[in-house]
């Protein structure tokens, strides 16, 4: 019997402690898709700003990479899955031209990828 309700008590602990561990990822998730979202609303404020201070462009489309290479989030090697879609997503938000994405994409490779 005290057997028993020690095993009980055990896997009570072993639940607790895995429905624990399950909340504080779903809070890390929570906090990450908030801070892309934060990074995308100063990324278009930002974008905002420049197009009222930049001179009209001619009807070329002009595209100043160089301008726009600091609003390219920053690489990090341990989240690749989730950069590109991220990039994707500023890309056309922004609406980059696409032939000009790698040149974009190059200047933020670190290590490895670069």
């Amino acid at each position: 019997m005290k057997e028993r309700l020690e095993m009980d008590k055990q896997e009570k602990e072993k639940e607790d402690e895995f429905k624990l561990k399950q909340d504080e990822l779903k809070l890390k998730q929570a906090e990450l898709e908030m801070r892309e979202r934060l990074e995308m609303e100063k990324l278009k404020i930002e974008m905002v700003k420049e197009e009222s201070n930049t001179k009209v462009q001619s009807k070329s489309d002009y595209f100043d990479a160089a301008k726009n290479i600091r609003l390219v989030p920053k690489f990090c090697e341990k989240t690749v899955d989730k950069y590109f879609p991220q990039f994707e997503k500023i890309a056309n938000n922004l609406k980059w031209p696409k032939p000009y994405w790698t040149t974009m994409l190059q200047s933020v490779f670190e290590g490895k990828a670069s």
